[in-house]
């Protein structure tokens, strides 16, 4: 078995004519090879639900039968089991599998297996040596995916690591980036091959668990987490760029909000450069996405209720029309905020200094996590005594402090029995609910008069403040039942 490390950066056809007078591979003459590969599976599509490729590459003359598993690859990373041998297209032998439960998994398919889509592309690739036990491929494939009927283009460099260290591979990414437009992608050409062969209709992306095994250190355990934030951030670029759908900004501002949760959450275990460079930068690109977010929210959820109760009102109507075109220009600010240089640069840069983080065994995260969470339940319990009152501003403060707690529960959930868990984070989610509910009506306010200035706001202003007033009267019961419960944490 191999471990293949590579990055993955996509690119435009003008960009690719130009990646060759790149100062780093000008002076290597670059070799081309056409390659062609089928990609097999069941009916069931079973080698994929268990994120494996099964395919033969024609290369040349020779062809090979090639096993991969698809990991995840955050930022462009991606570091996948390989296993590679001559074959006969069509004919399985898999005994070059070493791992004895896959190798059988794939025996028991070996029946059913049969052609899905083919990449057909022509590899352009240079193999650079910057440095003694350092080497990279350059590769840029230009080509297609095709399944069927449907067509997809390719255009995209792969940085190999053939020999060396992981920072190498970095390194030669980033300084391709500083001169080329080249975005991070976080999805393989198996996994575009699927979409195409399955017509996989585009959904938002949720947050998903991190990966964590026992004996992880802290910093470890950040770096999942951290990752798993970005998966969900790239899950729904595309969505973003291409389509108004509300939920795909609101999964982007969700996993950035989660991302900077965790950055401050082990913040006195990271480097100080490290937090005081990118905590910053993922806070202007949320609230670059921030504005959009508000105004969705305003249109699809706060002004249908007002408007069915008033259906001609004139005043109402402006609003609306104001409203969609506040949405719009908002959009198209958080469009170009999610397709420049800037935001790839930002993926390739935290993602490489992530993985440069310098490991430690101490504290173990079996003592971080309890005091951690200690700390930001204390906050919330300070911050509750302080919102019994009619104060937005202290309903906010509660509700930052409040989803912050929150994030650390689940980034450290599996470090406790779930059903405790379970049980203190539904107490929490219903709070944070009532309050993101109250949030959004005081936003709703602003927006408003921002829309329409003057009286002509009155009739949404006194309809928002009737349905504040009757979820206020849900808050103390709320908050009295999330403060009853005991930490789960600090059960023995």
């Amino acid at each position: 078995m191999a471990l293949e490390t590579e990055i993955k950066l996509s690119l435009s056809a003008g960009t690719a004519r130009r990646l060759p007078a790149h100062a780093l591979l000008a002076g290597i003459k670059p070799l081309r090879q056409p390659l062609v590969n089928t990609y097999y599976d069941t009916p069931e599509r079973s080698l994929q639900r268990k994120r494996l490729a099964v395919r033969y590459r024609q290369k040349g003359s020779e062809t090979l039968l090639t096993v991969k598993s698809d990991a995840a690859s955050p930022g462009g990373l991606a570091q996948r089991s390989e296993w590679e041998a001559p074959g006969q297209a069509g004919e399985f032998d898999f005994s070059q599998v070493d791992n004895q439960k896959l190798r059988r998994f794939l025996e028991t398919a070996t029946p059913t297996l049969a052609p899905v889509f083919t990449t057909d592309f022509t590899r352009t690739f240079w193999v650079l040596t910057p440095q003694e036990g350092t080497r990279i491929e350059v590769a840029l494939d230009r080509g297609k995916i095709v399944a069927g009927e449907h067509q997809e283009a390719i255009c995209e460099v792969e940085l190999e690591l053939l020999e060396g260290k992981v920072a190498d591979l970095f390194a030669v990414a980033l300084a391709l980036q500083s001169e080329l437009p080249l975005h991070p992608e976080n999805v393989s050409k198996a996994e575009r091959g699927y979409r195409l062969a399955n017509q996989t209709v585009l959904t938002p992306v949720r947050a998903a668990d991190a990966a964590l095994q026992l004996g992880m250190t802290s910093i470890a355990v950040f770096r999942s987490t951290a990752f798993s934030c970005l998966s969900q951030l790239q899950g729904n670029e595309r969505g973003l760029r291409e389509t108004n759908a509300p939920e795909y900004i609101h999964q982007a501002r969700v996993a950035m909000r989660r991302l900077r949760s965790a950055i401050r959450l082990w913040r006195p275990l990271l480097p100080e450069e490290y937090v005081s460079t990118f905590d910053p930068r993922w806070r202007t690109l949320a609230n670059q996405l921030g504005d959009t977010r508000n105004w969705d929210v305003f249109i699809t959820e706060i002004l249908p209720p007002i408007s069915k109760a008033f259906p001609d009102h004139a005043d109402l109507q402006r609003l609306v029309s104001q409203a969609k075109s506040h949405l719009a220009a908002c959009r198209k600010t958080a469009q170009a905020a999610m397709t420049a240089p800037s935001y790839s640069q930002l993926l390739l840069e935290f993602t490489a200094a992530s993985i440069a983080l310098p490991e430690s065994r101490k504290p173990p995260i079996t003592a971080y996590a309890p005091r951690s969470l200690n700390k930001r339940a204390k906050r919330v319990a300070a911050l509750a005594t302080e919102t019994r009152n009619a104060n937005p501003e202290a309903r906010h403060a509660l509700r930052v402090a409040l989803k912050r707690l929150r994030y650390a529960l689940e980034f450290f959930a599996p470090l406790f029995p779930a059903r405790r868990m379970q049980r203190y984070q539904q107490s929490a989610a219903s709070l944070l609910d009532l309050l993101g509910r109250m949030n959004d009506t005081t936003v709703a306010e602003q927006l408003a008069l921002q829309a329409v200035p003057g009286h002509h706001s009155d009739l949404v202003r006194a309809w928002l403040a009737g349905r504040n007033d009757l979820m206020l009267a849900q808050l103390d019961s709320l908050l009295g039942e999330f403060l009853r419960h005991q930490a789960p944490w600090e059960h023995g």
